[in-house]
């Protein structure tokens, strides 16, 4: 019987040594020392299993981040516009441009207009500087503090969320953006106090979040439907949430260095069918895909371990 924690720290060395999937059921970590306020997070429709995130107030720079290893694959240097105030939110549209918001004000309405910067998605992942098209945006009842912006898979259109102590407004943009005159943003429904948000991939839910919870909205008809509470990690500082490419989970993030990405699947009170039915870009598995493969290899590396414990705590016991 004394053998018996020699074998019990055999088990613990064996499942130590079976890698963890870093794109697997729990997210993923990510591990550029440069972002230390992932404020926003966004999948990427080019490139299955990468997300997009940055910095709030930082350079005009977001980062693409490999959900397979956690590491940047491409530091995208925005050109054409100002230095950002207080970057908040990131999204992917229909049209394949990145939307980025420069939308926050921690002075809570000192300024009289935010802006949002777009650029297209790049077809190859690599360090570079791109032309982006700024846009003036103002609110139709006057300057508020805002961290969630949300391109609709469907439409196009780009939708705010407020935020305030006495709770928050959803704010409707135009049609169509125009770079050439101020975009103004009306109040359509009022939501809770939140720091991100994000559309389904098919465009029929809206889920925002906020630092102890998250809530999911029916879309209908252009706004807010019923509503269903959310499973959503406590982290640190909770700043983050997107849908998976496919559909089928939300990530949720939080700044800090080494700040992990925590993975939830959809819950059965969810009203998104999924992935959009248009077709993705690119080829080869998604990451979700190769997180499904590597964690059943997992499991059968495992099993087979402790079938081989179990044996020999049998072969112990005859012996004793």
């Amino acid at each position: 019987m004394r053998s018996l924690p020699i074998v019990a720290a055999a088990a613990v060395v064996l499942l130590a040594a079976v890698p963890a999937s870093a794109d697997d059921d729990s997210g993923f970590t990510i591990k550029d020392p440069r972002i230390t306020e992932s404020s926003g997070l966004a999948a990427s429709h080019a490139h299955p299993g990468v997300y997009w995130t940055h910095n709030d107030q930082d350079e005009p720079r977001v980062f693409a981040v490999d959900s397979r290893t956690g590491r940047t694959v491409a530091t995208i240097t925005l050109s054409g516009v100002g230095k950002p105030r207080d970057m908040e939110a990131i999204s992917v549209g229909p049209d394949g441009n990145v939307y980025v918001g420069d939308i926050g004000d921690n002075l809570n309405g000192s300024w009289d207009h935010v802006w949002i910067y777009t650029f297209p998605e790049p077809q190859a992942l690599k360090d570079m500087t791109v032309r982006a098209t700024q846009y003036t945006v103002k609110y139709a009842d006057g300057a508020r503090n805002a961290e969630a912006l949300m391109v609709h898979p469907r439409t196009g259109r780009v939708y705010i969320a407020s935020k305030s102590e006495d709770g928050g407004g959803l704010y409707e943009g135009p049609a169509k953006l125009s770079s050439s005159r101020t975009n103004v943003f009306k109040r359509i429904g009022d939501v809770p106090w939140v720091t991100d948000g994000a559309f389904s991939p098919d465009g029929k839910e809206l889920v925002l979040r906020s630092y102890f919870s998250a809530r999911g909205y029916e879309w209908k008809n252009g706004g807010l439907g019923a509503d269903h509470r959310v499973q959503a990690p406590m982290q640190g500082q909770s700043e983050s949430v997107t849908y998976t490419a496919d559909g089928k989970a939300l990530l949720f993030g939080s700044e800090g260095e080494q700040s992990a990405v925590v993975r939830v699947p959809l819950g059965k009170e969810s009203v998104s069918g999924g992935a959009s039915a248009s077709p993705s870009q690119g080829g080869g598995a998604t990451a979700d895909e190769s997180g499904q493969k590597n964690s059943f290899m997992y499991g059968l590396i495992v099993l087979a371990g402790g079938t081989a414990l179990v044996l020999g705590i049998k072969r112990l016991l005859r012996r004793g």
